[in-house]
């Protein structure tokens, strides 16, 4: 049960970081060659979260940090100057809260800053801060002697990024029916797994990522025409699918290694009113990323 535990409550903290994981710490490195182009994406991401027990039983605080280190190699002919476009950073702080309903639903709560910039006048302004919030319900059937454990994952997630007034709804259900197969099916991730061992296990997945930064000096992007709006941030949303690896170097410690190729590939310029200004490149292609995480599972 403690292992159930813990999923839950590391699954509604990173489900509102934009990834659905049961990660306690994490260090990885992405890498996107955009094709046709002499633009290149580099990302390096560092995450840890901690749960603090409080008096009331299987309640929990969850404190939370993340930091983002986007470069964006942008070497393409543009008619404006790139010399502070190259790297946007982001430091997140968040803090959750989740206790049980009953025996098998248990609600969570959290809230969050981000700092996102690429600080070219180094200072940190109104702009560059990001608020978001989430609210989930989480039903699980999941111990040692239930042979097909489950669980659903219901509930809404709002960022002032989004360019939506309203709260986006979160669907998350995963299933394991066999000893060496087991499926989730979501946003922004959904996969089919297969454990060769407890070492070894491979994935077939699609997922969302992508970036946000607000841009200091607004600028604008299309001289060429006359009263259009200036950019003053910088987004990049991908949908991908592809091929994923793990392998388990102690009982917590993983190393793992995804593969694959964009279905979606925009990475653009917007305004104050976050519409597009400038696409930067729209082109699919291939997707790489890679690293270290410790989980509880």
């Amino acid at each position: 049960m403690r292992k159930s535990l813990y999923l839950i409550i590391l699954l509604f903290f990173s489900l509102s970081a934009f990834c659905q994981s049961t990660d306690l710490a994490r260090l990885e490195y992405t890498y996107f060659p955009q094709k046709n182009s002499d633009n290149s994406f580099r990302r390096i991401r560092a995450q840890v979260a901690y749960p603090i027990a409080l008096k009331k039983e299987g309640s929990y605080l969850i404190p939370g940090l993340e930091y983002r280190n986007v470069q964006f190699k942008y070497d393409d002919p543009v008619p404006f100057a790139t010399s502070d476009l190259d790297r946007f950073q982001s430091f997140t702080a968040s803090l959750g809260y989740t206790f049980k309903m009953n025996d098998i639903w248990r609600f969570g709560a959290q809230g969050g800053l981000k700092i996102a910039s690429n600080f070219s006048q180094n200072d940190i302004f109104s702009d560059d801060l990001i608020y978001t919030g989430a609210l989930y319900f989480i039903k699980i059937k999941e111990d040692d002697r239930y042979y097909e454990p489950w669980r659903l994952i219901l509930g809404l997630q709002y960022s002032t990024t989004t360019g939506f007034p309203f709260p986006l709804p979160i669907v998350n259900y995963y299933k394991r029916w066999d000893e060496n197969w087991s499926f989730m099916a979501g946003i922004p991730k959904s996969n089919l797994k297969y454990y060769f061992n407890d070492k070894h296990e491979v994935q077939l997945f699609a997922t969302l990522d992508g970036f946000f930064s607000n841009i200091q000096k607004n600028f604008d992007a299309t001289p060429e025409v006359q009263n259009n709006p200036v950019a003053e941030s910088m987004s990049m949303t991908i949908l991908l699918s592809g091929l994923g690896y793990e392998f388990k170097l102690t009982d917590h410690l993983k190393f793992y290694l995804y593969g694959g190729h964009t279905i979606i590939n925009d990475i653009r310029f917007r305004d104050a009113d976050k519409n597009d200004v400038y696409t930067i490149n729209d082109t699919n292609t291939f997707y790489a990323r890679s690293g270290l995480k410790f989980t509880i599972l």
